[in-house]
C-alpha cells in the first residue's frame, strides 16, 4: 500500500514551550510598541505562540468576539483598526480613508499589516484586510484564520443600524450588498476555519463556536474512519492503523470487506446554522457542508473551495446547479440532471476526482475501478477526464458495465466518454456481477500487492461504496430543503418527505445523513422498480435474494438486487455493532438471505417506507405528467412519482429526486409518449424528442457526446474474474508503463 501523507494544519504549541512567550508588536518607520493591557499566561495550551485571527465583513462582530475569546484564553487581544492602523497613521481610519481614497487606502492598510507581528494573541482584522494578498500571507504565517460567516442580509441590517452606508472598496454606483458579495471571494481564499453566525446569535455564543472550531482544527486525529464490520475490540486497537478522509477517498473499500464510515459520526448543524445558508448559493452551501465533513488536515478550506468551484462552475447547465421545480400539488422535483452526463452521479463525480488527485501521493500511479448499472460509468469517465494533464498521467479509470444491461444511449454515452485515461469494458453479465467482481478484486491482497510490486500501481474505487461519493449527495438533499424555505413554500423547521428511486441505496442514505445533520426530513420513501428486494426488506425486515432473478427494466440504474450502501445504514441503526453487520452479510453471502430482529426493523421503519412500480405504471406516469404539464420525467423519476402518489399522506411537501435526464432513455420515453415508429439511432431519437419542445429541453451534453466520432469502439469480456483481471493488467501496461 502507498502511504497517504495528510496535509497537516498548524499545530499549536503546548505550555511547555511557552514560558518566555510575550507579545511583540513591531510597526517600523517608526517602530511603535503597542502596550497591551492584559498579560499573556503561557499555561493555556489552546493557542500556543500562534494567533487566532478573526476575519469577516464589517459588522460581523470581530472586535467583540475577539475580546471575549481573549478573555477566555487569558491572552492579548489586538484590534487591527484601533491598535495598529490608527496608531501607525496617527489619525482615525475614517480620516485616512477620506484623505487617500479607497484604492490607496487598501494599499496603505496592507503595508501596515506587513509591518505587524504578534504571537499568542487574538487578532481582529478589518473587513478589508483580506483584499491585500501580501498582507494576508504575512499575517497568516503565524496564525489560524477564523472566518466569521454572517449572512449578507444580517450584515446589511447591522450596518444600517450603525448608520454605515459605504465601506472600503465601494465604487460609485456599486451597492453595499454588491461589495459585500464581492469580498466573499477573499474570505474564501484565506480562511482556515469557518464559523457560521446567524442573525440573532450572541457574541458569547460565537466566541464559544470559535474555540470549538479551533479545537477541531488542532485535533485532526479525532476524525477517523472505521469499517462497518469492525468489532468493538478492533476500534480500540493501535492508533497507527487509523484511517482518515484522505485514506478512505483513495482506498474505497475497507480491508475486511466492509465500508468506511466516520467513527464519530457526521457533524450536526444547529437550526440557526442551517438558516444562515438559506440565502446562500449552491456552491456556498456545498463549501460550508463539506468543510464540516472533511478535516482541513485532509483538504484545506482554500483548496476545497477551489475544488468545489471547479466541479460546480461551468460544468452544469443550470446556474442553480440542483434546482427545485414544482410539479403538482405538494410534489416538487429535485432536478439532479444538469451536469455534463445528465444524471445525479455528476454531483459526486465532478468533485471526487479532484479530491482524489489532491489526496494521493504525487509519485504514485492509480487505477480507479468502477462498476456501473448505467449512469455512474459516463460520470466517472467524464469526471476523471477533466483532471489536469499531469494528474491524468498518473490516474486512469476502467469502467465495467453490463453489456446488455444498460440503455442504448447510456452505452453510447459511456463509449463516447472514453478519453486518454478513461476506458469502458462491457461485461456479458448483470450489474450485480460487475459490482461483486470489483469488491473481490479489492479484497484480493495477493492480486493488489502484485499490481503494486510489478507495475507500481494501486487500485482505487469510485463506486458509491467510496465514502467521498456520499458527501456531495448530502449537500443537494440539504440544499433542496433550504430552497423550499427560500421560496416561501415552508418555514424552516417544517418537515418534508423525500422520495428517491433506489438501487444501491447511496442516494437515499445521503438523505438520511442530511436528516441526521439537522435537515427536517420526516420520511424517506424508497422507490423500487420490479426488482423490489428493498421494498420487501423495508416492509418485512427480510433481505432475501434466493430465487430472485434480475429483471431488466427501462429504469436500469435501479436494476440492482444487492444494495451495497444498505450496509452503512444497518451499521448506523445497529448502534455501530460491526459484529452484527458482519454476521448479517456473511449470511447473505453464504445463504442468500438475512433477517433483522424486531428492534432493528422498528428503527428502520421510523426512517423509511417503501413501494415499487411496474413497467406499465412507470410508462403511464411519464405519459400522464407530459399530457398535463408538458414536462417529461425520466424512467427512474417516474418510478418515484408512482410510489410517491401511493405512499404520501399530503400533510407536508414531498421532494422527488429526479435522478436522470429523460434523454438517456429515449426509446422508453418515446414508447411512453405513444410514438409508433422509433428510429434505432440514438441521435435521431433525441432529435425527435426535441421536436416536441419538451420541458426540460433535450440535454445538450448528451447530444454533443453522441455527435462525437472516433470513440465508438470498446472492449467486451466474459463474466469471468480472470478475464477482468487480465483487462486490468493490459490497461496498466498500456497507460503507465
Amino acid at each position: 500500500m502507498f502511504h497517504i501523507i495528510r496535509h497537516q494544519p498548524i499545530r499549536l504549541l503546548t505550555q511547555t514551550s511557552l514560558s518566555s512567550t510575550c507579545l511583540k508588536l513591531m510597526l517600523s518607520r517608526p517602530v511603535v510598541f503597542v502596550q497591551i493591557w492584559k498579560s499573556w499566561f503561557s499555561s493555556h495550551p489552546l493557542v500556543g505562540n500562534k494567533n487566532i485571527i478573526l476575519m469577516g465583513p464589517p459588522g460581523a462582530g470581530k472586535t467583540t468576539v475577539g475580546r471575549i475569546v481573549g478573555q477566555k484564553l487569558d491572552c492579548p487581544v489586538i484590534d487591527i483598526d484601533d491598535d495598529v492602523l490608527e496608531t501607525t497613521w496617527n489619525m482615525s481610519v475614517s480620516e485616512k480613508l477620506q484623505d487617500v481614497g479607497s484604492e490607496q487606502f487598501l494599499e496603505e492598510e496592507g503595508k501596515a499589516l506587513l509591518k505587524f507581528s504578534a504571537s499568542g494573541s487574538v487578532i481582529s482584522l478589518t473587513g478589508s484586510n483580506p483584499m491585500h494578498a501580501a498582507g494576508m500571507q504575512h499575517v497568516k504565517k503565524n496564525g489560524i484564520v477564523v472566518y466569521l460567516d454572517v449572512p449578507t442580509a444580517v450584515i446589511l441590517s447591522r450596518l444600517q443600524s450603525m448608520k454605515v452606508d459605504r465601506i472600503v472598496g465601494q465604487s460609485p454606483g456599486v451597492s453595499l450588498k454588491d461589495i459585500l458579495q464581492f469580498r466573499k471571494q477573499f474570505y474564501k481564499r484565506w480562511h482556515d476555519i469557518r464559523v457560521l453566525c446567524g442573525g440573532d446569535i450572541a457574541a458569547e455564543v460565537v466566541a464559544e463556536k470559535v474555540l470549538d472550531a479551533v479545537k477541531r482544527y488542532q485535533n485532526s486525529e479525532l476524525e477517523t474512519f472505521i469499517s462497518t464490520r469492525s468489532s468493538w475490540s478492533e476500534k480500540s486497537m493501535d492508533k497507527d492503523s487509523d484511517k482518515y478522509f484522505s485514506d478512505v477517498v483513495t482506498e474505497g473499500l475497507a480491508p475486511d470487506g466492509g465500508l468506511f464510515v466516520p467513527e464519530r459520526g457526521l457533524p450536526k448543524f444547529t437550526a440557526g446554522e442551517w438558516q444562515s445558508l438559506i440565502e446562500a448559493t449552491y456552491i456556498e452551501r456545498a463549501q460550508v457542508i463539506l468543510e464540516r465533513c472533511i478535516h482541513p488536515a485532509d483538504i484545506p478550506a482554500s483548496k476545497l473551495a477551489e475544488i468545489v468551484g471547479t466541479a460546480y462552475g461551468e460544468n452544469f447547465t443550470c446556474s442553480r446547479i440542483a434546482p427545485i421545480r414544482h410539479l403538482a400539488g405538494n410534489q416538487f422535483l429535485l432536478e439532479l440532471f444538469h451536469g455534463p452526463t445528465a444524471s445525479f452521479k455528476d454531483f459526486a463525480l465532478q468533485l471526487v476526482p479532484h479530491m482524489f488527485a489532491y489526496c494521493i501521493p504525487k509519485s504514485c500511479n492509480y487505477l480507479v475501478l468502477v462498476a456501473t448499472s448505467g449512469d455512474t460509468g459516463s460520470a466517472v469517465l467524464d469526471g476523471f477526464s477533466r483532471l489536469h494533464d499531469t494528474d491524468k498521467q498518473r490516474i486512469a479509470v476502467m469502467n465495467f458495465f453490463p453489456e446488455d444491461g444498460v440503455s442504448p444511449i447510456q452505452k453510447s454515452q459511456m463509449i463516447g466518454c472514453q478519453k486518454e485515461n478513461a476506458w469502458s469494458v462491457g461485461v456479458k453479465s448483470d450489474f450485480d456481477f460487475c459490482q461483486t467482481a470489483i469488491k473481490q478484486i479489492f479484497t484480493n491482497s495477493g492480486y493488489t500487492g502484485f499490481l503494486t510490486v510489478e507495475y507500481g500501481t494501486a487500485l482505487a474505487a469510485a463506486n458509491s461504496i467510496n465514502w467521498a461519493r456520499l458527501l456531495p449527495q448530502v449537500v443537494y438533499h440539504a440544499s433542496a430543503y433550504l430552497d423550499l424555505v427560500h421560496q416561501g413554500i415552508i418555514p424552516f423547521g417544517s418537515p418534508v418527505d423525500v422520495c428517491i428511486p433506489t438501487g444501491n441505496f447511496g442516494n437515499i442514505l445521503a438523505a438520511l445523513y442530511a436528516k441526521m445533520m439537522g435537515i427536517p426530513i420526516r420520511k424517506c420513501i424508497c422507490a423500487s422498480n420490479e426488482n423490489n428486494v428493498l421494498t420487501d426488506f423495508i416492509r418485512t425486515g427480510v433481505y432475501d435474494l434466493r430465487e430472485r432473478i434480475l429483471i431488466p427494466t427501462s429504469s436500469p440504474a435501479v436494476d440492482i438486487l444487492k444494495s451495497s450502501n444498505l450496509e452503512r445504514y444497518l451499521y448506523l441503526i445497529a448502534n455501530e455493532d460491526g459484529q452484527m453487520v458482519t454476521q448479517l452479510y456473511n449470511q447473505l453471502e453464504n445463504e442468500g438471505h438475512f433477517q433483522l430482529g424486531k428492534d432493528l426493523l422498528g428503527k428502520l421503519q421510523q426512517d423509511l417506507v417503501a413501494g415499487w412500480c411496474s413497467e406499465e405504471d412507470c410508462l403511464a406516469a411519464i405519459h400522464s405528467v407530459y399530457s398535463t404539464t408538458g414536462y417529461i420525467l425520466d424512467t427512474h423519476t417516474a418510478v418515484a412519482k408512482v410510489v410517491a402518489d401511493r405512499l404520501q399522506d399530503r400533510s407536508c411537501p414531498i421532494i422527488i429526486s429526479s435522478t436522470a435526464h429523460y434523454s438517456k432513455f429515449a426509446p422508453a420515453i418515446l414508447r411512453a409518449l405513444r410514438i409508433a415508429e422509433i428510429n434505432q439511432n440514438p441521435l435521431s431519437q433525441l432529435r425527435l424528442l426535441s421536436s416536441y419542445s419538451p420541458l426540460p429541453p433535450v440535454h445538450w451534453g448528451l447530444l454533443e457526446t453522441l455527435k462525437r466520432k472516433g470513440n465508438e469502439d470498446h472492449q467486451v469480456c466474459a463474466a469471468d474474474m480472470s478475464v477482468l483481471m487480465s483487462h486490468i493488467e493490459t490497461l496498466i501496461q498500456s497507460h503507465f508503463m
